[in-house]
């Protein structure tokens, strides 16, 4: 493995419920985002109401739309959620467990 570690706060990334397709793609970006890539859009987009550094990939499914939550830090990626996204926006309560787990990586693992 290369880059930088994936610290995951909660959530995973499988099939089922993703279709594999899905499941590929984010391991691609995943990838990316570990190497040291940025991501624009449409793949990823800043999310600073959850804090900085934390964005949103953004990956379609068949029927369903698929959001990673992630920080870069300066010494991992760090995932805080993933979800199935029904809404425009991202729910409230998404944005407030993801700052919450964030809180917990920083005094964990800083």
């Amino acid at each position: 493995m290369s880059g930088k570690p994936l610290r995951w706060m909660h959530g995973e990334v499988k099939t089922p419920p993703m279709s594999n397709d899905a499941r590929r793609e984010f391991g691609i970006l995943l990838r990316e985002l570990q190497n040291g890539e940025s991501l624009p859009m449409p793949y990823s987009r800043p999310m600073p109401d959850v804090g900085p550094q934390c964005h949103e990939l953004r990956v379609n499914d068949c029927k369903n739309t698929w959001r990673l939550v992630y920080r870069i830090d300066s010494v991992a990626i760090v995932i805080l959620e993933v979800f199935e996204k029904k809404t425009q926006s991202t729910p409230r309560r998404i944005i407030e467990l993801c700052r919450r787990r964030l809180k917990q990586y920083e005094v964990s693992f800083r």
